[in-house]
């Protein structure tokens, strides 16, 4: 089992700036994928950034040049740097990660953005 500990969500006007953390323990060994995705009510759950152990990244085309993901193997953490936020960021952040077939998700943390 892998558990993911997100932290770092909270209120920002439109233009600021946030970043999330994520940190995995338990069996850690060779995770594979770490990302972020974002969930709104009454909406499906949509991928916002993800980096694979290479350090090959993918992005949602809407958070393309604001928003930033990186990962550190060592400590077994990811981050998501969240520039120039808008009001449609709002929602809750979820730290995902897969490791063999399995998928791994964090309890999720609100991102609220005002305008």
């Amino acid at each position: 089992q892998v558990q993911l500990v997100e932290s770092g969500g909270g209120l920002v006007q439109a233009g600021g700036s946030l970043r999330l953390s994520c940190a995995a323990s338990g069996s850690i060994l060779r995770l594979n994928r770490m990302g972020w995705y974002r969930q709104v009510p009454g909406k499906q759950r949509e991928l916002v950034a993800i980096i694979n152990s290479g350090g090959n990244t993918n992005y949602a085309d809407s958070v393309k040049g604001r928003f930033t993901i990186s990962r550190d193997n060592a400590k077994n953490t990811v981050s998501l740097e969240m520039n120039n936020l808008k009001p449609e960021d709002t929602a809750v952040y979820y730290c995902y990660s897969s490791r063999f077939q399995n998928d791994y998700w964090g309890q999720g943390t609100q991102v609220t953005v005002s305008s």
